[in-house]
């Protein structure tokens, strides 16, 4: 199962070391943004993987809706509380959510079809930056704080027409960047095509605080050193491969 390098299990509970997070992140998703980093201060386990992991235990619905509400550190102690048949949570030891899971019509809970739809989803999040978000900022002439760049996974949802599917893959289909004074909310959009049809759509949003006026220099040297990041880390797998 691609999910099993990530996290680990222990009876009912399951939690993430920062080496999983991280490598989940840059390995999986693509996705260098350095509040996943193992050796970072602001660390935290990726929203996607915590995603990734409930849809595992939970299975795919026709309509789903994710919250998250709160950071995860290594070493926390999750489980899943069913708070009801279309609604789920992942909760600590002292019952603090993390992440909330509405859910309707039919489940699939075929291994197979989850991991597929996981993993080609998570490549496309993880693609947030630099290629859509970006550009967004450029638009809007407002950008994150380059020095500390701090975005946060708000809610998804996704819905499928059917699950009786093969491999519905995702397909970008388009972004709006919401500016309120520092504040903004970055909607991507998305949709599921299976053998050329249109199965399934979704949207994620983000939510970008300290926004200030965009300076191009600043978000060339930030992308730089995201690109240079990537190419260090890939390096390094190659070098222990």
């Amino acid at each position: 199962m691609m999910l099993k390098p990530y996290f680990s299990s222990t009876e009912h509970q399951f939690q993430f070391t920062r080496q999983q997070a991280s490598h989940f992140a840059k390995k999986v998703a693509g996705d260098f943004n350095p509040i996943h980093d193992e050796d970072s201060k602001r660390f935290c386990v990726p929203g996607d993987l915590l995603f990734a992991v409930l849809l595992k235990k939970t299975g795919i619905s026709q309509k789903m809706r994710f919250n998250f509400s709160g950071m995860v550190s290594d070493g926390v102690a999750l489980h899943v509380e069913s708070q009801s048949s279309q609604m789920s949570a992942l909760v600590d030891q002292s019952g603090k959510e993390y992440l909330l899971m509405q859910r309707d019509g039919d489940v699939c809970h075929d291994p197979i079809f989850i991991e597929h739809v996981i993993q080609n989803y998570v490549q496309f999040s993880g693609m947030n930056f630099p290629h859509i978000l970006v550009p967004l900022m450029e638009q809007q002439q407002v950008m994150i704080n380059c020095q500390r760049p701090l975005v946060i996974y708000e809610s998804m949802e996704v819905e499928f027409e059917r699950l009786d599917l093969s491999q519905p893959e995702v397909e970008f289909s388009g972004a709006t960047f919401d500016v309120n004074a520092k504040r903004g909310v970055v909607t991507l959009n998305f949709t599921f095509n299976d053998q050329g049809q249109l199965v399934g759509k979704g949207t994620k949003r983000m939510v970008a605080s300290g926004l200030k006026p965009y300076v191009q220099s600043d978000i060339d040297d930030l992308v730089q050193r995201f690109n240079d990041r990537k190419q260090q880390f890939l390096a390094g797998l190659a070098q222990a491969a």
